[in-house]
């Protein structure tokens, strides 16, 4: 891959049973330490994460890399009605760029050191591969999408993922918030199928499924 493409990976957190959350959101952590370790690596080798606006709300993160040597990389927010609050952590100010991605019929009022990325909707949502196109644009082409399952699904679903990063943690939870949000199938020929390599961290395993020959191309 050259410097000037694009490069989009996706992380999940699940349990055994395909849940990243409980019913109420809770969701800190289902991964291990290792588990974690794998989450800020892959932040400290991309120019951005990409959250929803639903897990900036529900679980305030950071963002940041802590837990390896590394930048910090870009923070980036899809909010297409600009919910989210001006005191929310991803927008602490400390010199790392932060990008607030609204509809550009929703008029914001961003905080400081915070760029507004006004896009139009499609089907009340931001097109995943516009969104690619703008940030390419304007020098950000390795991006992370954190979550959460709603943001992962609509990249996956447009085909705009080159990889997919599923940490499996020996969890069993029930009744909780799924991993993935998409329509049905009907036949199994539909599914997306991946090739994948698996690898241990601590007690989770992860699960490094490469969807590059489906992927769309920029």
């Amino acid at each position: 891959m050259s410097d000037n493409s694009m490069m989009v990976i996706a992380q999940i957190g699940q349990t055994l049973d395909g849940r990243i959350a409980t019913v109420t959101g809770q969701s800190k952590y289902i991964n291990g330490q290792d588990g974690l370790v794998h989450l800020h690596r892959l932040r400290a080798l991309v120019d951005a994460v990409v959250v929803g606006v639903e897990t900036a709300i529900t679980d305030d993160p950071l963002l940041t890399v802590r837990l390896v040597n590394g930048q910090s990389p870009a923070r980036i927010v899809i909010d297409p009605r600009g919910r989210l609050a001006s005191n929310a952590k991803v927008w602490q100010q400390d010199g790392v760029r932060k990008i607030w991605v609204t509809s550009e019929d929703q008029a914001v009022f961003a905080p400081p050191e915070v760029e507004n990325l006004a896009l139009p909707l499609t089907d009340g949502q931001i097109d995943p591969k516009n969104l690619l196109q703008r940030l390419q644009q304007i020098g950000i082409s390795r991006v992370l999408i954190e979550g959460g399952a709603k943001t992962v699904s609509g990249f996956l679903q447009a085909k705009c993922l080159h990889h997919l990063h599923l940490i499996v943690a020996p969890i069993v939870m029930g009744s909780g918030r799924p991993s993935f949000e998409l329509p049905p199938i009907l036949h199994m020929d539909q599914a997306t199928r991946m090739s994948t390599s698996t690898h241990v961290l601590g007690n989770d395993v992860l699960f490094a499924c490469n969807l590059r020959k489906d992927s769309l191309v920029l």
